[in-house]
């Protein structure tokens, strides 16, 4: 099943139109042979002109399928589809139906010519994105503006991107701001503001204002380039369903050529009519082969991965499609998930007639190479305030607590108070102050010796505005339950979910927790997806039924990690996401029922000696067109 132009295409070559495409110009010539056959029939042709040409028809028609047949018979040792439609023309021919018998090849073949053009129009529809990033791009060389390929672009280059150009390739932005469209790459059709410091990707349309970027991603390697070759790969990679009917139709094609021989001898032994029953067995052959039921997965598959990766979302494989549509509960991590990722420090409470300055250069300094969000916020902060902090020499990091360092000598410790508290340092003054601080939404982190605290630092991480609303549209996708997963304490993990509209919190989960937590959830409820970062959240998103990651756009960890990647960094993606694979399911539903009707209904006719072979043939390939029609619904976003 497929067209002969595979190999090509799989190589990254163009489609050919279809006039280009061998498989459709056999096919159509066939059909050509047999109209002039017919009609050469009514208007007086001899008879053995006519025959001739039905059998060239045949011929040519058959050419392709046929030599596939003969493969897999002869090296694969398999009896396929193929091989039942060219032994039901053989005897029809043989019988003398050589008009039936160039009928079924055609429409055999125009529809196989079908199939594989189609398919491979959608599994490479995606490549039509590369098109959107500029052939050329304006390098700054030795002070000397020079236009080039784009594909000589090396890293560290600089080029120059001017107001209504696209970029030519992965970037950082060196000077200039302006607004990028970055619809190709992450789905999101709102322009983004980007000024020094920030990524530009390939392909993303520029605005307003003139940019100057430095190449961090050749074009061979950039994040377009990679979201191609991973939707790709994951349309070429087959979900549990199609290999279930792939394993089926190994067992059932020569199941119906072993009935189709018992049909034509056994009758004719017993005397029940030699011509009548081989005419019925192979009317029975066209019927019960299934192509319909072959092709209704992939068909969908292939359709399903390539709009979602025009939509900015990488789906891995099928496979992963196909769970999500199982899933019923969806755990979230906090940080940079539910949250925007870019905490701040709200407020510094210094202790033992210290100050908030004090307190900062301590927390600063045991921080400075840590590369934890939380770390960040204290960062910024000291440098909003000019404080300069020398990193603390031994520094070790307290999984899933903290860390400790030493300045000037001395052994210093920034963590959650639970960790201070554990350690035997007595928080009972500052207690009713920590938690009013955790229930307004704020993570606490304490800083201190080993003997007392010092102070401690309330930060506190902007729920994402979107949040709330992402969460109702994930429960009215049919999600039952929404649970967040986190490493904060519980009172700032509650604030969070009751602002967000989560159903359930498990809180003061180190990374290994939350896998095994995920692990547990899975067990209980069946199905779970994990949505979070692809980075810290890595373990978590490999344990669910379903990873995946969100804001994944030039992250090599998200990608490479999740099952499923969001390239935007926007929380909506996700009800859309369970809809749209939900909706994916259906089709395949339907495209199954609607094969297993047809090729049952086709099977009782052909035994009873209700249906003739051209009746048999035009309903069979008709099946096989709805079908593939049906699947092409998934091109719809």
């Amino acid at each position: 099943m497929g067209c002969p132009s595979c190999a090509a295409v799989a190589a990254g070559e163009a489609m050919p139109p279809p006039w280009r495409n061998p498989q459709v110009v056999t096919s159509a010539i066939s059909g050509l042979l047999l109209g002039v056959g017919f009609v050469g029939g009514k208007l007086g042709l001899a008879p053995l002109p006519e025959v001739g040409l039905y059998i060239l028809a045949v011929f040519i028609g058959g050419w392709y399928f046929g030599r596939e047949a003969l493969h897999g018979l002869i090296i694969e040792r398999e009896i396929g589809i193929e091989l039942l439609m060219s032994i039901a023309a053989i005897v029809a021919g043989l019988m003398g139906q050589w008009a039936e018998a160039a009928m079924l090849v055609f429409l055999y073949s125009i529809s196989e010519a079908a199939e594989g053009y189609t398919e491979g129009r959608a599994r490479h529809a995606i490549r039509a994105l590369m098109d959107l990033a500029p052939k050329t791009a304006l390098v700054v060389r030795d002070g000397k503006e020079t236009r080039i390929p784009a594909a000589a672009l090396q890293v560290g280059d600089i080029f120059i991107v001017h107001p209504g150009e696209a970029v030519a390739t992965d970037g950082e932005i060196i000077e200039g701001r302006s607004s990028l469209n970055e619809a190709p790459v992450t789905g999101e059709s709102v322009p983004v503001e980007k000024g020094p410091g920030d990524t530009a990707f390939a392909a993303t349309l520029n605005g307003e204002g003139a940019l100057t970027v430095r190449v961090t991603r050749t074009t061979a390697d950039n994040t377009l380039a990679r979201i191609i070759q991973l939707v790709e790969e994951a349309q070429a990679s087959k979900g549990r369903s199609q290999r279930f009917i792939e394993r089926f139709g190994r067992r059932y094609s020569p199941a119906v050529l072993v009935i189709g021989i018992f049909l034509a001898l056994v009758p004719g032994v017993l005397g029940l009519g030699w011509q009548e029953w081989l005419t019925r067995a192979t009317v029975f052959i066209v019927a019960a082969a299934p192509c319909a039921l072959v092709i209704s997965i992939p068909i969908t598959l292939v359709a399903a991965i390539g709009t979602a990766g025009r939509k900015g979302i990488l789906v891995k494989g099928g496979v992963h499609l196909e769970n999500l549509a199982q899933v019923r509960v969806v755990t979230l991590d906090k940080t940079g998930t539910l949250t925007l990722g870019q905490p701040k420090v709200t407020e510094i409470v210094p202790l033992n007639g210290l100050g908030e300055a004090d307190v900062l250069s301590i927390a600063a300094a045991l921080e400075a190479r840590s590369q934890h969000p939380l770390a960040r916020a204290v960062m910024d902060c000291a440098e909003e305030r000019g404080i300069e902090a020398s990193p603390a020499k031994d520094v070790q990091s307290l999984t899933g607590a903290g860390a400790t360092g030493c300045i000037e000598g001395k052994p210093f410790f920034i963590g959650s108070p639970t960790w201070f508290a554990e350690s035997g340092v007595d928080l009972a003054d500052v207690k009713a102050r920590i938690e009013s601080l955790q229930e307004a939404g704020n993570t606490v982190v304490a800083v201190g010796d080993a003997e007392s605290l010092m102070g401690f630092i309330a930060i506190t991480d902007p729920l994402r505005p979107e949040a709330a609303e992402a969460i109702k549209g994930l429960k009215r996708a049919g999600i039952h339950k929404v649970i967040m997963l986190t490493g904060d304490n519980p009172r700032t993990a509650q604030a969070i979910a009751a602002q967000a509209g989560v159903d359930e919190v498990f809180a003061e989960l180190k990374p290994e927790d939350k896998t095994r937590k995920v692990e547990a959830l899975d067990q209980q409820y069946g199905h779970v997806a994990m949505v979070g970062d692809g980075v810290n959240d890595a373990p978590a998103l490999a344990a669910a039924h379903v990873g995946i990651a969100m804001g994944a756009a030039g992250t090599d960890v998200a990608l490479e990690t999740a099952d499923i990647a969001l390239m935007a960094d926007d929380l909506t993606r996700l009800p859309y996401l369970v809809r749209f694979s939900r909706r994916n399911w259906r089709v395949i539903r339907q495209n199954l029922a609607l094969s297993t009707v047809v090729i049952g209904g086709l099977v009782i006719g052909a035994i009873s000696g209700l249906f003739s072979l051209p009746m048999a043939v035009l309903a069979h390939e008709t099946s096989e067109f709805v079908v593939i029609a049906s699947g092409l619904r998934m091109l719809k976003a």
